[in-house]
């Protein structure tokens, strides 16, 4: 396991350097832009930065490393996609400078911040907006049509063949084969299993039993680490169904009810749900967590969405490892670094306002 990390933090830190090289390092124009307003300036920065989590924001995070290498070429910045429970525990036992998470820090994390943190306190920043598709493996059927109570019935294992008369019932022009339903999950306490269980949990509350949970909380199926080990089990499995962040997606995947619509996932649909999500009271200023609006109606959203967040602390125990986190953080917030991202993963630019809120809450990290 820890050769697997290894090897998987060395591939995304290659994968930048192969794009700085790709797009050359020199280019001055963006130099001092992308820092986001760093007072450090483009080229000034030198060290090191250390992130792990989110397996979702990975592709991202690959566009992110390299855009940030072309304005900080001296400092080295490198993430391990582990997923966003372990990512959250290296972050909290101090192990690494910021976390990718696909859920903020919850109550019990936020009392263990002080190991990590100078000043006890770190702020949950939404940097990544991506819908959750449901993929799945069923040749023959290119267009599938799930109401939330019929997904959480498939989940759950209350729906055991693909030719179910709940099923049927939205999809009557489909040839569904009675072949049997495999629900693929993550084995990995996963960001993206939580926010699909919080959106099965709101929208689908007489047919979904389970509390939301990072870890998976039905027997039976097939588990698979992170997002790419789901996407790798559905592709070469017919009769699949399962999760996974959009951006890994590359065949089938389901529209979902919403109100008297079925929606398909794209960037825009999810960014609707994310506009119309108040804020999660954490107690912390400048903390910036959101509650999903995971049961909307409204035309055109798509509901299942995961918000990923880099978090930070607000004081680090010196000036230069802060100076760099923050720098960074403000060059993925930035429209360069959101671009990027967009651009890589398909995911959803973070809004002005937003864009506003994440740098003035950047602007309060300090340290030394």
């Amino acid at each position: 396991m820890k050769q697997h990390r290894l090897t998987r933090t060395v591939a995304i830190a290659m994968a930048a350097s192969f794009a700085l090289a790709a797009c050359g390092g020199d280019d001055s124009s963006s130099e001092g832009e992308a820092g986001g307003g760093s007072e450090s300036g483009g080229g000034e920065l030198s060290g090191r930065l250390v992130g792990a989590g989110a397996s979702s924001q990975e592709s991202a995070m690959t566009a992110w490393i390299a855009g940030y290498l072309e304005v900080q070429p001296e400092v080295e910045v490198q993430y391990d996609a582990v997923g966003s429970g372990a990512g959250r525990e290296q972050f909290l036992a101090g192990a690494t400078d910021f976390a990718g998470s696909d859920a903020y820090l919850d109550e019990d994390e936020r009392g263990m911040v002080a190991d990590a943190c100078a000043g006890g306190e770190a702020i949950n920043l939404p940097m990544y907006i991506s819908p959750v598709a449901v993929p799945y493996n069923l040749p023959g059927v290119d267009e599938l049509n799930l109401a939330p109570e019929v997904l959480a019935g498939i989940m759950n294992g209350d729906i055991t063949t693909w030719d179910d008369e709940a099923i049927a019932a939205d999809n009557p022009d489909a040839e569904l084969p009675g072949t049997e339903i495999t629900v693929v999950h993550r084995s990995d306490d996963s960001g993206t299993t939580e926010n699909f269980l919080e959106y099965l949990t709101a929208a689908a509350p007489d047919a979904w039993p389970h509390e939301p949970s990072d870890a998976w909380p039905v027997e039976g199926g097939e588990a698979a680490a992170q997002t790419t080990g789901v996407m790798q089990v559905i592709n070469s499995t017919e009769g699949t169904i399962g999760y996974a962040d959009a951006s890994a997606v590359t065949g089938q995947s389901a529209s979902i009810g919403v109100g008297e619509e079925f929606v398909p996932f794209s960037p825009e649909a999810a960014a609707r749900v994310v506009e119309n999500s108040e804020p999660a009271e954490t107690g912390v200023e400048g903390d910036l967590a959101l509650e999903l609006a995971r049961d909307t109606t409204e035309s055109g959203a798509y509901p299942i969405v995961l918000v990923s967040y880099h978090i930070a602390c607000k004081e680090y125990d010196d000036a230069e490892r802060a100076d760099n986190v923050k720098a960074f953080l403000e060059y993925v917030a930035s429209e360069e670094g959101q671009q990027a991202a967009s651009d890589a993963a398909g995911s959803a630019p973070i809004g002005e306002s937003t864009r506003e809120q994440v740098m003035s809450s950047i602007d309060m990290i300090q340290g030394g």
